[in-house]
């Protein structure tokens, strides 16, 4: 018996099919992230603020200049401005930033993301930090942007907590692409954190004026300040400790910070808001994040 198709039957077959290869070209790989999704979009709080203080402090900009795209229409940082840098560390810090604007891409490549949270990176927002860490207000008030010095030490209190952050996030992912994404981000975060701190334990004994700190003692202070914020035990050291408390209980210099095998920190979601929310309180918004972080992580604590 003869089938008949007619045109109509023909066209309709068509579009079905075209439609059958559009879904499957849209359909994620095996090697998806879906049930990564969160823990993959939480550390963008941590790479927007990293990307905006680098790239003010060595260009006077930030991504609206970069690339406005990655902002996603999100409101501007305050207070964030050029750094009194020599040509060296601006140099350096110019390579973080534009390594932090890579980063943000990674991800957002995987993961939609969420348009730039409001980022307070202004002069007394680091005050204030240093203010917490001594347990007394410093006067005159600390500025990171005023000399190469205070700007490495306000560096060395942004990447270190990113970096413990994905180290915790490591071994709770499930999926391949997380893992290598995860991997390839914390590898960069940690050279940027040990170049911070090779440069600071460079001038660990230099006085930090007017203070009259030296810059090992600015660094333990903000490790132990962290420590406390964090409230889950001891996972932050300055550039020099104890000998006992150096890698093998050896050395008091303390240039990279690891446990008692040198292995690195880990922190989860809930520490790293207590941290730079700057309270010790993960559902209280404040410090360089005024109306708290974005993604469902950092929302489920304020809506708590």
């Amino acid at each position: 018996m003869a089938i008949h198709i007619n045109s109509c039957t023909t066209t309709s077959f068509l579009v079905l099919l075209a439609s059958f290869f559009l879904i499957v070209r849209a359909t994620p790989a095996p090697n998806h992230v879906g049930p990564d999704v969160d823990l993959l979009e939480f550390p963008l709080n941590l790479e927007y603020l990293e990307a905006e203080f680098f790239l003010f402090g060595s260009l006077g900009h930030g991504l609206d200049v970069v690339d406005p795209d990655l902002a996603q229409g999100g409101p501007p940082p305050i207070g964030a401005k050029l750094a009194e840098l020599d040509h060296f560390v601006n140099d350096v810090i110019l390579q973080f930033a534009l390594q932090e604007v890579g980063h943000l891409r990674a991800i957002k490549n995987i993961v939609r993301g969420f348009p730039r949270p409001l980022l307070n990176l202004s002069s007394a927002a680091f005050a204030k930090v240093m203010d917490s860490a001594f347990g007394k207000p410093l006067h005159p008030p600390f500025d990171p942007y005023a000399n190469e010095i205070n700007y490495l030490l306000a560096s060395y209190v942004i990447p270190y907590v990113g970096l413990t952050g994905y180290v915790g996030a490591n071994p709770e992912l499930l999926r391949p692409a997380s893992k290598k994404l995860v991997a390839g981000l914390l590898g960069v975060e940690s050279g940027q954190d040990a170049v911070i701190r090779a440069l600071l334990y460079e001038r660990r004994e230099l006085v930090v004026q007017p203070y009259g700190v030296t810059v090992a003692e600015f660094t333990n202070r903000i490790s132990i300040l962290r420590n406390k914020l964090g409230n889950r035990g001891w996972k932050d050291e300055g550039l020099v400790v104890p000998i006992l408390q150096g890698a093998e209980g050896k050395v008091p210099g303390n240039i990279l910070a690891g446990d008692r095998y040198s292995l690195a920190y880990p922190r989860t979601p809930h520490e790293i808001l207590r941290i730079v929310y700057g309270g010790g309180d993960e559902h209280v918004p404040g410090g360089f994040f005024p109306n708290g972080a974005d993604g469902r992580i950092a929302k489920s604590y304020l809506y708590a």
